[in-house]
Parts: structure tokens; sequence; C-alpha cells
């Protein structure tokens, strides 16, 4: 019987890594075929612009339908099916799926008929934005939540977001601790022993700066985790409930701009935009006057990381930037805070 295809779901809320440490995996492939599937939060395939860099084009799949385990049936079997129709085979597959997206329906697709001969869950690696638990955002801890209760009326009961963080942590076989950078050595122990609190028997906590982590760690777990699926539910839902969650909470859109004249102007006004429409995430694409390169922006609440990543070749010099928060997203006030 033909071996099974690895298969690895990364997952992760927004802006804790997930894209950086999937380009830096893609990166340090040495000759391993990798096949990568996408699934973008938002109007337009940015992610995927982000990794075409590092990885062939034509073994990038993006699924932009909506969530990833909303749309199993509908858009990643048959996504599946394509790529095992290749005529070569790949070494792995990579999916990333977007902050939103609950791990334990996908994970649960791999032992549908027709996939489940042929790929298995090599494992569910979970990023976390370090810093932002720390501070005690999308966290499960207890006494972090009830601190926040004290402070703000408006969490006064459990987020759904903080439910999305607890699904994605129980159904981890390895939990990043991303962005160590921005912690002290006591801090990144106070968090990782909160996470490794809440996370399934078994799994694994490692560290990371910018997700720079050895491929040979991410890959070959070897969980099996279709076949393990009583360890990974969360404890606050139900088993009549687990394949539902509702996406009103958030919303996107996209904003095109004009070419940049100066990229500190740029950030200082995305900074001012995000604090004062408590933005959680922000990405996409600039052109700057008189720069050959694209500037890439990807800002993970109040932190904005900006860098010149390719040149723009013969595609249009077009700014993107996609805005991703909570529902009720002030876009008029947000675009007017953005191009000044």
């Amino acid at each position: 019987m033909p071996q099974k295809i690895p298969a690895t779901v990364i997952t992760g809320f927004l802006g804790s890594g997930k894209t950086t440490m999937i380009r830096h995996l893609l990166d340090n492939a040495n000759g391993r075929r990798i096949a990568l599937v996408i699934n973008e939060f938002g109007e337009t395939g940015v992610d995927g612009d982000l990794l075409k860099g590092c990885c062939g084009p034509e073994d990038i799949i993006e699924l932009s339908n909506g969530c990833i385990c909303c749309t199993v049936a509908d858009d990643f079997l048959p996504t599946m099916e394509k790529l095992l129709a290749r005529p070569e085979p790949f070494d792995h597959i990579v999916i990333e799926t977007s902050g939103l997206a609950l791990p334990q329906p996908l994970v649960r697709a791999f032992a549908w008929p027709g996939i489940s001969t042929r790929v298995t869950v090599d494992g569910v690696v979970t990023v976390v934005d370090g810093k932002a638990v720390a501070e005690g955002r999308f966290a499960e801890n207890e006494d972090a939540i009830e601190a926040q209760r004290q402070s703000d009326e408006s969490l006064d009961h459990e987020t759904p977001l903080s439910e999305l963080f607890e699904d994605q942590i129980a159904c981890a076989d390895m939990i990043v601790l991303n962005k160590t950078d921005l912690l002290g050595d006591a801090e990144a122990d106070d968090v990782a022993s909160r996470l490794q609190a809440e996370a399934r028997p078994g799994a694994r906590i490692l560290r990371a700066h910018k997700g720079a982590l050895p491929l040979d760690i991410l890959l070959g777990i070897n969980a099996a985790a279709e076949s393990d699926m009583a360890t990974r539910a969360a404890p606050h839902h139900d088993s009549e409930e687990e394949d539902h969650h509702d996406h009103d909470e958030f919303e996107s859109f996209v904003l095109d701009l004009p070419e940049v004249a100066d990229v500190a102007t740029l950030t200082a006004r995305l900074a001012d935009a995000i604090r004062a429409h408590d933005i959680l995430r922000l990405k996409g694409f600039v052109a700057v006057a008189g720069k050959p390169l694209r500037l890439t922006v990807q800002a993970a609440g109040p932190r904005i990381e900006t860098y010149f990543d390719r040149p723009w070749g013969t595609e249009s010099r077009a700014s993107r930037l996609v805005v991703i928060g909570e529902a009720g997203l002030d876009r008029a006030a947000i675009e007017q805070a953005i191009r000044g």
C-alpha cells in the first residue's frame, strides 16, 4: 500500500506569525517538494503573494471563499483531490488556515473517503503571539480574563475570540510561542506554563522569533491527528455544537492607495489608525515613490513591520492593504486616517 502523504495544519490567531513561519519553512525546504494551501481571510490574496517568492506558484492554492472549516466539502476536499491528482506526488502538504478557522472540522475531513487512504495529518501546529497572550489578549487564562472584566465592561463574558483561541490550543500537537524577542525570560516562562495548562496531553511548546524553527522540527510529528479526535476538543464545546461557529463578530475591507512618498509618515498614520479604531490586523503591499521594490506591510495590534521584499517587475505598482477587525469598523474614518 502506498505511503500516505503527510500534511501539516498550521493555525493561529490573526497576527500570530503563521505566514512568516511558513515562509521560513519554505526557504529552508532543502529540495523537499511542498504544496501549500492558504485560506486567506479577506478580499485579496495577500498571504499568497507573500509566499510566492519562495514556493513555485503552481504549488500554491489559495482558498478565499470563506473560512476553511466552514467550506470543507465545497472547497477544501476538491482542492486536496486536485493536489493528489498531480503526476508527481508532493513530499509534504502545508495548510495555513485563516485566523478564524476551527482546526477540528478540518482535521476530521482527512478521514473522509478518497482522502483517508492517501493523506494523513502529520500534525497540527498552532502559532501564538506570545506578547499578546502576556498582555491578556485572546487568552483562556482565568486570571487574565477576570482582570479584563474588572477594567472593561465589554469583557464581562467570554468573548468569541478567546473561545477560538482555546479551540486552536486544544487541537494542537505543537504550540509555537512566537515573538519571544518581545518577552523577558520570566514572562515567556509564564506564558508557556499557561499554554501548557490549556494544551492536550503530549503537546509540545516551542519558542520562536519570527517563526524561525527547523524544518525537521515542524514537519515529521507523525501524529495521525485525524484518528485521534477525542483528545482535541476544547472544553467549552458541546458535541452538538463543535462544528459551528459564527463569524459575524469580524469584518474586513480592502484599501487601495496611491504611491507613498514617505514610509515613516505612512507607518505613523497606520499606528494612529490602529490605536483609534482597535484594528486587529493590517497587511498588504505599498508602492513607494522612487523605489523599485515592493514594500510589504504587516501589523498585528500596535506592532507594525515593513520591509522591501521584491521588485515590482511587470505588475502594476498598486498599493493595497487589508484591514481586519471586530464588527463595527468605521471604514470611512480608517480610510481618512491612513490616507491623511
